[in-house]
């Protein structure tokens, strides 16, 4: 068994207040949910109006899979126009760990 995680760190456009930035950071959560069937959370930042952070976690029995899926998930949110990717944080663990 292994377990992937990602941790996003993302600057916002043009967000005023924390109901825009929901407006923002929802949808980017339910689409890496519905579309890669991963868990994903805002788990950072709640605070800042301009800044978010989204972590994910997904389980697969083999690592090809894993890494394909955590990739297709960072390409997705670094192609959303209304975020900028500051950075990628990447996890994987396995039986050993």
């Amino acid at each position: 068994m292994y377990v992937g995680t990602l941790s996003f760190d993302l600057l916002l456009g043009d967000v005023r207040s924390l109901k825009e930035k929901r407006s923002v950071v929802r949808p980017i959560v339910a689409e890496l949910i519905r579309k890669y069937a991963v868990s994903a959370a805002e788990t950072g930042n709640q605070d800042l109006h301009r800044r978010a952070e989204i972590g994910l976690a997904m389980v697969s029995g083999e690592t090809g899979h894993l890494t394909d899926v955590l990739d297709r998930c960072e390409r997705m949110v670094a192609a959303r126009p209304e975020v900028e990717l500051l950075s990628v944080r990447r996890r994987l663990h396995g039986d050993e760990d």
